[in-house]
C-alpha cells in the first residue's frame, strides 16, 4: 500500500492539489492519513475538506478544525489565527462542522498512532524537543507515531538508555521502518514553517517499509490572491512566500 501522510493543509487547495498530483503520478494512493488542521488560515476550507474526504481518508482533529467547528474557543490563538478560524467556520455547512467535531483526537492505524499534537495533549502540544519525544514514546503503544501541528518535517528516533534523537527531514529524505521506534512529522501541506515554502508531505510505502518526505512546488500566488479576495489577514498570505 502507498499511503499519503499529511498535516496542516489549512484550506490551501492549490497545495493539496499539487501534493495529490505528485503522489498519484507515481502510482495508486491507497489511503490518506490526515493529522489535523484541514482548515484554518487559508481561503477554501470547504473545498479542502471535500478534496480530502473524496479519498480513502483516515483523519484526526487539529486545533484549527475544532475552532472552526466551535468545538473549542479561540482564546489560545493569536489574533490572525483566531480571525481565520472563525471565518473558516462561517464558510462551512452545519454538516461539515459536525463532521469536524466528531473527529477523534487520536487513532491507531496498523503500527502507527496518529495525533495532531502529542499523545499527552493531542490538540495543543507541539512536539519539538527530546524531552517531549521521551514522553511520547512512553505513551506510544505502537511502534510508530505520526504527529503534525508544528508545520516542521522531522522525526525522532528512540535510543535505548538515552534521549531520543531529533532529525530534520529534507526533500527526498527516506527513513526505513524497522524495529526502531519512531515519531514522524510530515510537515505542513498548506503553510510550511521551515523556511521552505513548498508543500511538505510524507509517503509511506508499507511494501517497502519506507517513509519518504517530499517537497512540492505549488501556485502560491493563486492561494494568496484568493486570501486577499476574502480579506483574510495580510500576514497569513505573505508568510506563504517565505515558508514561515
Amino acid at each position: 500500500m502507498r499511503i499519503v501522510v499529511l498535516s496542516d493543509a489549512h484550506s490551501n487547495t492549490e497545495a493539496l492539489t499539487a501534493v495529490f498530483r505528485h503522489a498519484e503520478a507515481a502510482g495508486a494512493v491507497d489511503a490518506v492519513w490526515s493529522l489535523g488542521d484541514m482548515v484554518g488560515y487559508g481561503p477554501e476550507p470547504a473545498q479542502a475538506m471535500a478534496m480530502l474526504r473524496e479519498r480513502p481518508l483516515t483523519p484526526v482533529a487539529g486545533n484549527h478544525d475544532l475552532a472552526a467547528a466551535a468545538g473549542i474557543g479561540v482564546d489560545e490563538f493569536n489574533s490572525f489565527a483566531a480571525h481565520a478560524a472563525l471565518w473558516s467556520g462561517d464558510q462551512l455547512s452545519e454538516a461539515e462542522r459536525q463532521w469536524l467535531l466528531e473527529l477523534p483526537e487520536t487513532r491507531i492505524a496498523g503500527e502507527f498512532t496518529l495525533a495532531h499534537g502529542t499523545l499527552r495533549d493531542p490538540v495543543w502540544e507541539y512536539l519539538l524537543s527530546a524531552e517531549q519525544a521521551l514522553v511520547q514514546f512512553e505513551l506510544q503503544t505502537t511502534r510508530y507515531s505520526l504527529v503534525g501541528h508544528s508545520h516542521l518535517p522531522l522525526w525522532f528516533e528512540e535510543v535505548p538508555g538515552a534521549m531520543p534523537r531529533l532529525r530534520i527531514a529534507g526533500d527526498g529524505q527516506r527513513v526505513p521502518l524497522g524495529e526502531t521506534r519512531l515519531i514522524l512529522n510530515p510537515g505542513s501541506v498548506g503553510q510550511p514553517r521551515d523556511g521552505d515554502p513548498r508543500a511538505s508531505y510524507l509517503l509511506y510505502d508499507d511494501g517497502a517499509a519506507m517513509a519518504t518526505w517530499h517537497r512540492i512546488e505549488y501556485d502560491i500566488a493563486s492561494t494568496q490572491a484568493k486570501m486577499r479576495a476574502v480579506h483574510l489577514p495580510q500576514w497569513l498570505s505573505e508568510r506563504l512566500s517565505i515558508g514561515k
